[in-house]
């Protein structure tokens, strides 16, 4: 077969068309989601299931299960994307849990779902490349002692990765920025005038995050 392939004619994919020109053209509109396994203290496996939007970066819905079912993962689906949401596709890959009758359940919420091909983890990419970094920033430094504790610390980290902890892919900018306008300084080393930099931290101090804030007059 390999000879007869050689021999063929090279075909050129068209850029307007290819899957990554798609992903940024509707990326706003877009969610992906998967799961990430977890081992616990005491060697129990857990999923962290995962929905997020392509255009921000942001997590929409996170939780945790140590069961996770077609009926689970179709409930959560339908918490992340309410009845007035703006998505128009759901990408997911082809795990079996993904089955043809959640597909057409998801559908009824207004999204159309995009299937992955078969071993081709790039085509989620970005949800891929999130569950390397909740590990590497997370998971990496902490061993859950059970499904609670997981939950508490999947939570804080969310919170971080939405509101605090920039993205270059952004800008770098962060998916759900602070709306308080602080003023320009006049020197980009000097603070403005009448604030100081308050510090707070996440998961026990493993992350930092600052920000500007008046101080009392």
């Amino acid at each position: 077969m390999e000879k007869y392939l050689r021999d063929g004619p090279v075909r050129t994919p068209d850029p307007k068309q290819r899957w990554l020109t798609f992903i940024h053209n509707h990326a706003k509109v877009i969610v992906a989601c998967d799961f990430f396994v977890v081992v616990t203290a005491t060697f129990r496996t857990l999923y962290v299931f995962v929905i997020m939007e392509l255009g921000t970066r942001r997590i929409l819905h996170q939780n945790v299960t140590a069961h996770p079912t077609a009926e689970w993962t179709l409930q959560q689906l339908r918490e992340a994307l309410p009845g007035d949401h703006p998505y128009r596709f759901v990408i997911h890959d082809r795990d079996s849990i993904f089955s043809k009758r959640l597909d057409k359940a998801v559908k009824d919420l207004g999204v159309r779902v995009l299937r992955t091909p078969v071993r081709a983890p790039m085509a989620n990419s970005v949800c891929e490349r999130f569950g390397g970094t909740l590990r590497r920033e997370c998971l990496d430094f902490l061993i859950p002692i059970n499904e609670g504790h997981l939950k508490m610390n999947i939570k804080e980290w969310g919170l971080h990765y939405n509101r605090g902890r920039p993205h270059s892919s952004l800008g770098p900018g962060i998916p759900e920025p602070n709306q308080d306008r602080v003023p320009a300084s006049d020197h980009r080393h000097k603070l403005p005038a009448g604030y100081r930099v308050v510090k707070r931290s996440v998961l026990g101090g493993l992350h930092h995050e600052y920000r500007l804030v008046k101080g009392a007059a």
